[in-house]
């Protein structure tokens, strides 16, 4: 199996890129079921990549019905250290037009119906999320976007909604009034999943549209969407392109985020659960004593 630094999650058009080599698409089983799709595995600028596409191919799983764990969990069978997530967003401010691209640096959840954690079944782990993307490959997302030419905005906060419905007006004003950047579906359970798995995450917003609060704009469809992000395609095919080769050198600030977070007493989790949870928790099992523990 090909080990990959680098992940990236998105549409499928992302991998359907210029100077990638796909070296082959793995399926990958985990404790949660399957992923939404095939990781695309190959070479982009001479690095090894991983490509999800976040909804399936052909866009078939609604944002509720992603199975976050598996998706995340397969990125870290594969040895992503970085994850680079691709995403619609509608803006929430004037300044952030159709077209620009936002690197947020904070997330508000208004989800209701969606897994979001690995822990449970007998282990106890709290995380920290008081800075939920990495700093580290934010700046990288940053400065590629901006050496593209994009309108970019550094930081900002993205308000993960449930959907599939857009907002009602009402909501989007309030929205507004709590100061939020850009609303969309997907990046929050992701954020939070790939901390957990000691993954680096950060997000490239693609604004499509200005949610249904602009007085002036039309409200959003899906039909609207959808165009824009197919005029944005090549910009993030070169974004992405451009991260890779920047994140050279670049050291995962993300890498020790379970240290000290593990709370349940190693010898009292289910073996079950271990074994589940062994891509994630296993460089921090002590098994050298006459009971289990956790490296402290």
């Amino acid at each position: 199996m090909i080990e990959t630094r680098i992940g990236v999650i998105g549409g499928s058009g992302l991998y359907e890129m210029a100077g990638l080599v796909v070296r082959e698409e793995r399926r990958i089983e985990t404790p949660w079921g399957e992923p939404s799709a095939a990781y695309v595995v190959g070479e982009l600028e001479g690095r090894p990549v991983a490509f999800l596409a976040r909804h399936g191919r052909g866009h078939r799983i609604l944002p509720t019905e992603l199975n976050f764990r598996a998706n995340v969990y397969g990125f870290k069978r594969l040895g992503v250290e970085f994850l680079i997530s691709v995403s619609a967003v509608g803006s929430m401010k004037r300044e952030y037009a159709p077209g620009d691209i936002v690197v947020p640096d904070q997330y508000f959840d208004r989800t209701r119906h969606r897994a979001d954690t690995f822990f449970g079944g007998g282990l106890v782990a709290h995380v920290s999320l008081a800075q939920p993307v990495s700093a580290a490959l934010a700046g990288v997302l940053n400065a590629a976007a901006e050496a593209e030419g994009a309108k970019v905005h550094r930081g900002g906060t993205y308000l993960n909604m449930e959907g599939p419905q857009f907002s009602t007006k009402a909501e989007s004003l309030v929205y507004r009034q709590w100061g939020v950047d850009v609303i969309g579906m997907t990046n929050l359970q992701e954020a939070k999943l790939a901390r957990e798995a000691e993954i680096a995450y950060a997000s490239l917003a693609m604004v499509t549209d200005y949610d249904c609060w602009h007085e002036e704009e039309a409200a959003v469809t899906g039909e609207g969407v959808m165009e824009v992000l197919r005029k944005n395609v090549a910009l993030a095919q070169r974004v992405v392109r451009r991260a890779v080769v920047g994140l050279d050198g670049v050291a995962n600030d993300c890498a020790n985020a379970l240290h000290m977070s593990l709370i349940t007493e190693a010898h009292l989790v289910p073996e079950e659960t271990l074994a589940a949870l062994e891509p994630i928790v296993g460089r921090y099992l002590d098994r050298s004593g006459e009971r289990l523990s956790w490296k402290r």
